[in-house]
């Protein structure tokens, strides 16, 4: 490892910046370094203006590659290298404005019921159940479950931010009769190679999508449409945005309202009023 990744690693821990986050600024400073073939110490802002431009036009890079590579430019030059230079603050990615893949309920049940191998099933009925994200099911540990209260206490999540969201009786049903196969002190889902770790991401990740193909269900779905799809079924249900918020983990509300925008329930009575307004009408 040089000494300038190891002067930026240090910096960004000392920033609070998560480990995911430090990984993806590391491989974004790499990339640079990659295409130029030196070290980001010797670039200058010219050539630095001429990479972006070159992820815009020639890789065609998506909007959100190029924030996260903006980010962690920023962070190198900016904070570890302390050079304020204009281009940094004259890039502006393009924010885009998609709406999530949404499941239904009854998908949701289709595709976990094509599961065939226990900890892919349990740990992705957990995520969808609890709306967690990937790693935060993966990572769910023995002592995080409080049945007394009947809550999930997620620590040190995205944002480095304490949470608790709501267990479902048949989600803590399911955690226990797994954790019975096993009886891991710590991990709920330990990893089957090495038992000191978790279970491998990719490993859920590949086990969604083959059991998404065999459901014959035709949606570009993630494992992260389970919480997309959580959320908007907990306020189709009338659960108070609010508290889907604070249950999501989210600081915005903004950010939760998108849900808002999904529900098929809140559609069809828009359209009913809607109706109704317009036969009044002459």
């Amino acid at each position: 490892m040089t000494p300038l990744r190891q002067k930026m690693i240090d910096d960004m821990q000392l920033r609070g910046l998560s480990e995911r986050t430090r990984d993806s600024y590391v491989r974004a400073v790499s990339q640079l370094a990659k295409h130029y073939g030196k070290s980001p110490e010797r670039i200058s802002e010219a050539e630095l203006r001429q990479y972006f431009l070159y992820l815009e036009r020639e890789k065609e890079a998506s909007p959100s590659t190029c924030r996260v590579t903006l980010s962690g430019l920023k962070f190198l030059y900016e904070y570890t290298l302390r050079r304020s230079w204009p281009t940094l603050e004259l890039i502006r990615p393009v924010h885009e404005q998609k709406l999530p893949v949404i499941l239904s309920v009854a998908e949701v049940q289709q595709i976990l019921g094509c599961l065939r191998r226990p900890a892919y099933r349990v740990c992705l009925s957990t995520i969808y159940g609890c709306g967690l994200r990937l790693l935060e099911g993966v990572r769910l540990q023995v002592n995080q479950i409080d049945s007394d209260r009947m809550v999930l206490h997620l620590r040190q999540a995205k944002g480095n931010k304490d949470r608790y969201v709501p267990l479902p009786q048949r989600t803590l049903e399911q955690l226990r009769g797994y954790w019975v196969s096993h009886r891991h002190p710590v991990w709920l889902f330990p990893s089957a190679r090495d038992g000191g770790q978790p279970i491998d991401e990719s490993g859920v990740q590949k086990a969604f999508r083959a059991a998404l193909q065999e459901s014959g269900i035709n949606k570009a779905a993630s494992v992260h449409t389970l919480r997309h799809s959580w959320a908007t079924h907990l306020l189709e249900a009338g659960v108070n945005l609010r508290l889907i918020q604070a249950w999501l983990g989210h600081t915005s509300l903004t950010t939760t309202a998108i849900y808002t925008h999904l529900t098929v329930k809140a559609e069809a009575q828009a359209t009913e009023l809607i109706n109704a307004l317009m036969a009044e009408l002459p």
